[in-house]
Order: structure tokens, then C-alpha cells, then sequence
């Protein structure tokens, strides 16, 4: 049995740069698979993968693959037996039910009756049902968004990153039906030894995904409000406090989450906070 871990990841596609952008920031070197089906990394004992993203979670599940990076729509629309790990923060895109422009759209109800194309019947059938809708699903691969204006369905399910697409082809959405991102599956089949680089690579992984939430901030603080200061930065513990040359001001050091950034930025100033610096964080250890 091969002693390195197998990660599937797609081979062409919206999660295919990402995917390898992930692995090269958890230090795993490896080529571009533009033209190849697998490549071995050079510095961790790992091979990589390259599939159709449709494929990647029966392979995983028969244990060709012990991980794989896959849309969470993938995922639930092949029902493949595995273990979703974590959501890993990109990929971000959502399945909508579009219809013509010029279509009175009132409601899922609308749909009853009518011919709805997608590549995704599973997802689309357990929504029609969950609304009580019947319609008829015409399952097509690719270029779904067509389906209408050749005459081959009257609304089609899709994935939705802008929209664009929709617009192009003289669509509009209208329901939004399941969100989705990229997410990490595996399964439990590991000897020890490969158990062991899984989960040197998750905690990288971990890592890697921490620091893309947060930001590292310094600032510079009247001595007086440091403990009001302190309230608005918790950080992973507590802030750092280091005195400055001047008398009465410190400097204060701590993280902050990237959803709260704005927020807690004007909550800064407000309490006396100056000279304010911001700094990604490219990786963060617990």
C-alpha cells in the first residue's frame, strides 16, 4: 500500500486554482495539472489527484482518494458515502431556479407543470418536493442556461456566482435553493502512518484557514483607555501592551476578525485609539 495521502482536487474549473492555492500555502509544493491525471508534491508525502469535479467524491468514498476538494453542491447532489471534514472558505456560489425576463415569476408555484433543466435533479427535486411542486426535470450536462431560449425547458436550476451568465442569456433569478462552497471530504480508511500526514496536512490546513479570518492590528493608545481598549481586542487571549517612549501612551498588538474589521476599527478610534496599522496574517497557530 502506497505510504502517500491522495488528495483528489479538480482538474479544470472555478475550485481547481484555489484548490492548489490552498495546498502551496500549506507548504505542499506540487505542479500544475493543466496536463496531467496526478503529480507527487516534492517537500510532503502526498500525490495529488486531478479529476472531474463530479467524480472526485466516489473516489473518495472507494478510497482511491483519501481527501478531495469538492463543491458542497457536488457533494450532496452525488450523495457519495464519505465524511464532509470542514468548509474551507472559497468556491463560494449558490443553486437558483432562473426564469425567461419577460416571465411573471409569482412563486414556486409557477413552476408547476413546467420543464425546469439542470445538471443538478437531486438538489432541485428534494426543493420542488420540500414546496410541494410537481414539475418535470430535464436533466442536461452543461450550458444549462441555453435550455430556454432553444425551447428545451421553460426555467432552468443553476449555479450562480454573478449572475452574469443569467443576464447574457435573457434569464433572471428568481429562487435561490442551496448555497454552497468548497469543502474538504475524506474518508476513514487510513493506515496509521498515512493517518499521521492527514493530520500533519489538517492542522495546516487549520491554519492556513484561521488566518484568512482575522487581521493583525497594532495601534497606539493613551495609557488611560487601555483597559477600554482592551474590551474592544480580545485577540486569541488578550491584546499585547508594550509602553512607548512616550510618557503615557502604550502600544497595543492583537488580532481581529475580518468579518468584525470595520466595525471594530470605528469602535477603536472612538475610544482614543491612534496610528492604527493593519496586517494580513499568513498563517495562525492556535
Amino acid at each position: 500500500m502506497s505510504t502517500l495521502l491522495k488528495v483528489a482536487v479538480q482538474k479544470k474549473g472555478r475550485l481547481s486554482e484555489k484548490s492548489l492555492a490552498l495546498l502551496r500555502d500549506c507548504g505542499v509544493s506540487v505542479s500544475n495539472g493543466s496536463q496531467k491525471l496526478k503529480a507527487v508534491a516534492r517537500n510532503f508525502p502526498l500525490e495529488v489527484l486531478y479529476l472531474r469535479d463530479d467524480d472526485i467524491p466516489k473516489y473518495v468514498a472507494q478510497g482511491v482518494a483519501d481527501f478531495g476538494i469538492v463543491g458542497q453542491n457536488v457533494l450532496v447532489e452525488k450523495g457519495a458515502q464519505v465524511e464532509m471534514l470542514r468548509p474551507l472558505g472559497f468556491g463560494r456560489c449558490r443553486l437558483s431556479i432562473a426564469v425567461p425576463r419577460e416571465a411573471d415569476y409569482t412563486g414556486a408555484t409557477w413552476l408547476s407543470g413546467r420543464r425546469i433543466a439542470t445538471s443538478y435533479p437531486r438538489l432541485l427535486t428534494q426543493w420542488l418536493t420540500e414546496q410541494g411542486v410537481t414539475a418535470q426535470v430535464e436533466t442536461i450536462s452543461g450550458s444549462v442556461e441555453i435550455a430556454p431560449g432553444i425551447g428545451l425547458a421553460d426555467a432552468v436550476c443553476d449555479l450562480v456566482s454573478t449572475g452574469s451568465t443569467l443576464l447574457m442569456n435573457g434569464l433572471k433569478e428568481v429562487a435561490r435553493i442551496f448555497d454552497s462552497e468548497a469543502v474538504l471530504i475524506g474518508n476513514d480508511s487510513l493506515d496509521p502512518e498515512r493517518r499521521s500526514f492527514a493530520e500533519q496536512l489538517l492542522f495546516r490546513m487549520d491554519a492556513v484557514q484561521r488566518a484568512s479570518d482575522y487581521k493583525y492590528i497594532l495601534l497606539n493608545a493613551p495609557n488611560e483607555q487601555i483597559e477600554t481598549i482592551t474590551t474592544l481586542l480580545p485577540g486569541m487571549k488578550s491584546p499585547s501592551v508594550l509602553p512607548l517612549s512616550m510618557p503615557g501612551w502604550s502600544s497595543l498588538h492583537s488580532v481581529v476578525r475580518e468579518q468584525d474589521f470595520w466595525q471594530t476599527i470605528a469602535d477603536l478610534k472612538a475610544a482614543g485609539a491612534e496610528g492604527i496599522l493593519v496586517c494580513p496574517i499568513e498563517k495562525m497557530i492556535a
